[in-house]
Order: structure tokens, then C-alpha cells, then sequence
């Protein structure tokens, strides 16, 4: 997938999700953890889903990931993509516990479910963009 398609949809940054976005313009990837309980959540939310609490830190992620499960997307769902097809919708869970969707960079022939995989940055416009390599 050419993923400069992702210029025609670009993201809506808020005040809540502005750090995650500065984050990986800084190439990081950051997440919220719950000052209570130290859960880490993507994606952000006002609250913590196991405590409640309202305190949080951004934090780093590792860049560590595996793979969930994945989609080869053939049919055109958005005409932003319509030359981009077919291309891979991953869900990969990060090793802090989130799952993610993203895409990763591969034959999609090749992957393997629970498949470790690398966090990786793609420059698209004004903003860079999380995607996962496989870890040989």
C-alpha cells in the first residue's frame, strides 16, 4: 500500500489526542498510563477503563508488538484508497497490552498470526505514521 493516500484522509487532531500525535512526529510512539494503576490504554481516553481515574501520564511506547490478526482489503470502501488496493489492515497487539490497528509493512502471503513484529514511522504530509515491520 502507498500510504500517501493517508493525505487524502488526514487525522483529526484534538486536544486529547494531541500528544499521541506529537509523539510520533518526535518518533514515538506514545500511549496513556493510568497514574493508579499504571494500565496502558490506546486510545486515549478521558478516564481509566479499570479504575476510573482521571490521571495519566504519555508515555513511550517499546515498539514491540504482535500480530492479532490482519485483512487484505480489495474492495473500495473509501474513494481516497481506490489505487491503493489491495493493501493490509493489521490488528496488532502491543506488548503493553493495547491492541492497535495499523498496517504492516509485508507480503501479506507471509504473515503468521502472533508473529512478533517492530513498530517502524512512515512520513506522510505533516504527519508520521505508526506502521509494524516482522521481526526476523
Amino acid at each position: 500500500m502507498d500510504i500517501a493516500a493517508f493525505e487524502r484522509l488526514p487525522p483529526a487532531v484534538t486536544e486529547g489526542n494531541a500528544p499521541y500525535w506529537d509523539g510520533l512526529n518526535a518518533g514515538e510512539l506514545r500511549l496513556q498510563h493510568c497514574d493508579h494503576d499504571d494500565m496502558a490504554r490506546f486510545p486515549e481516553s478521558p478516564v481509566c477503563p479499570v479504575c476510573l481515574s482521571a490521571d495519566f501520564t504519555w508515555r513511550p511506547a517499546s515498539g514491540r508488538a504482535r500480530l492479532w490478526s490482519w485483512i487484505v482489503m480489495h474492495q473500495r470502501y473509501f474513494d481516497a484508497y481506490a489505487d491503493e488496493r489491495p493493501y493490509v489492515v493489521a490488528f496488532v497487539e502491543l506488548a503493553e497490552g493495547p491492541l492497535m490497528i495499523s498496517t504492516v509493512v509485508a507480503d501479506p502471503t507471509t504473515l503468521i498470526i502472533d508473529e512478533p513484529l517492530a513498530l517502524d514511522f512512515r512520513q506522510v504530509g505533516a504527519h508520521r505514521l505508526p506502521v509494524f515491520t516482522k521481526v526476523d
